[in-house]
């Protein structure tokens, strides 16, 4: 009779230790959580001040707001104006803030809060529709001028990156600038020509105003970017150092939008920027996000804190089981009982390990005392475990009050033990007492607290808390290691030393 193969339970164990670990990535990547606690994130505060003098008449401002610029992820929005309604609304692709106010006089200040987050996965956003071109018309002679400049950077270019790199170039105030640059140039105008003729060249063009992010720092104003369509993304440059793409520094405010801040019944209107760079705590934010894009279903967050609070305990378990499973099949210790060395590492967890000890080995010193009478009036199975547990509960009521009179909760603290487990847990040592004799009890209790405690060791670490509870699909390679050692059938560790003696030497 051929044994039966065990390629498919190794395959199937291997897909469920790839699914829990590939639903952990997944899951760090998209939520953003974090492998380990206490990593923190930057995130920027940017209030924008919107100033302006009222007129006595009905007003409306509107202010270009970004989403999600390049390198930045927007968490959060908010405005304070009171009196005013407010409200986001898109026009053409682009987001503006709007405040409106039936009768304004007088000096008026609006603000506009947003959270941002560093991501440099966050490109610029491909148009659905590929730009295009500006119709420029030039009057001479400024038309032959502008044919000759582009005509000069064609010469040395061969793409639109490197045709605006050139055009950049010849633009700029220098002791060799040619009599059509002078012609077309002024401080002014420079920005506005410079995509001017690049829409003239077939090159969509446009500008752009960025923020330079620095710390505490107040009345910022935007500065101009240009922004060129290369057939695939738009790309950003200096206008006046023409080097390519934006500092890490720089937020894109606006990109799209015709206007920065316009104000319909109001004079002297102007935007200035204050900033502020904060720092959270990584899983903080990511909780945040989750609860915004979604998310949260995939997650725990969205329980009570109480039932969080016991899910974090459960999800400790299968730890313990792994930590069980190990000792018993591998190492070869024996335990009494087989998951009673996880009820009593949780207990451990919550009580510290040393107060956890005095109180397990206190409760079963005194109940096998206890059991030892309760044998002597020959009661059947089901009386002497129900009187053992009504025992063990004034056995750990004493040493609560005990410990209370004596200034510490070591007494109190075994109330966490689950009563009617340490009942049973007290029955088989007496029988085994009865059968084995004293020295398989002390054998079997002293590995069942050996375990515990190594166990305790792994649970109450910091990242064991943190994986399990933030990616509980490590328990399905928990799952898939703990069927493995079931399939284990060689020597178990603690036998090496046994049977040591009988190698054979040639």
């Amino acid at each position: 009779m051929t044994s039966r193969s065990r390629i498919p339970f190794y395959i199937a164990i291997a897909l469920l230790i790839a699914a829990g670990i590939s639903l952990a990535i997944w899951r760090h990547i998209e939520l953003g959580i974090p492998w380990f606690s206490g990593q923190e994130k930057p995130v920027w505060m940017v209030e924008a001040r919107v100033d302006f003098n009222g007129t006595g008449d009905p007003v409306l401002a509107s202010l270009n707001v970004p989403d999600n610029p390049p390198g930045f992820r927007v968490l959060s929005e908010q405005a304070a104006s009171p009196g005013y309604g407010f409200s986001i609304v898109e026009e053409g692709g682009n987001r503006r803030a709007e405040w409106s106010k039936r009768e304004v006089t007088g000096p008026q200040t609006l603000y506009f809060k947003v959270q941002l987050v560093p991501d440099e996965t966050i490109r610029s956003q491909t148009p659905e529709r590929k730009p295009r071109t500006d119709k420029v018309f030039w009057e001479e002679p400024q038309a032959t001028a502008v044919e000759e400049i582009l005509d000069q950077a064609r010469s040395r270019s061969s793409t639109p990156e490197s045709l605006t790199r050139e055009l950049i170039k010849l633009l700029q105030p220098d002791s060799r600038r040619s009599q059509n640059t002078t012609l077309l140039v002024s401080e002014a105008n420079y920005l506005d020509l410079l995509s001017r003729m690049l829409n003239h060249a077939g090159i969509p063009a446009r500008t752009a105003d960025g923020l330079y992010l620095e710390d505490a720092r107040r009345r910022q104003s935007l500065r101009p970017f240009l922004q060129i369509y290369n057939g695939e993304d738009w790309l950003t440059f200096n206008p006046r150092t023409a080097e390519q793409g934006l500092p890490e520094n720089v937020l894109l405010w606006r990109q799209a939008a015709a206007s920065q801040l316009d104000v319909v019944g109001g004079d002297d209107s102007e935007v200035s920027f204050s900033m502020l760079r904060q720092t959270v705590p990584a899983l903080q934010l990511a909780q945040a996000e989750s609860n915004q894009n979604g998310l949260s279903f995939l997650s725990l967050y969205q329980l009570p804190i109480e039932e969080q609070g016991m899910f974090r305990m459960l999800l400790l378990l299968p730890l313990g089981a792994m930590i069980v499973a190990f000792m018993r099949i591998v190492v070869g210790i024996r335990t009494s009982g087989t998951f009673m060395p996880i009820l009593i590492a949780v207990a451990f967890v919550q009580t510290t390990l040393v107060p956890g000890l005095i109180a397990f080995v206190s409760v079963v010193a005194i109940g096998l005392l206890m059991r030892g009478y309760l044998s002597s009036l020959n009661l059947l199975l089901v009386s002497r475990i129900s009187a053992l547990i009504i025992l063990v509960i004034f056995i750990t009521a004493g040493l609560s009050i005990a410990g209370y009179h004596m200034g510490f909760n070591t007494g109190m603290t075994v109330t966490f033990f689950p009563m009617v487990i340490i009942a049973w847990t007290i029955e088989r040592m007496s029988i085994l007492w009865e059968e084995e004799g004293v020295r398989e009890v002390f054998i079997q209790g002293a590995g069942s607290l050996f375990v515990a405690v190594c166990a305790f060791l792994v649970m109450s670490t910091p990242i064991a808390s943190h994986l399990t509870f933030n990616f509980p699909e490590v328990h399905l390679v928990v799952l898939g290691l703990i069927l493995l050692m079931g399939q284990y059938t060689g020597y178990k560790l603690s036998e090496l030393r046994r049977f040591n003696p009988m190698k054979v030497y040639d």
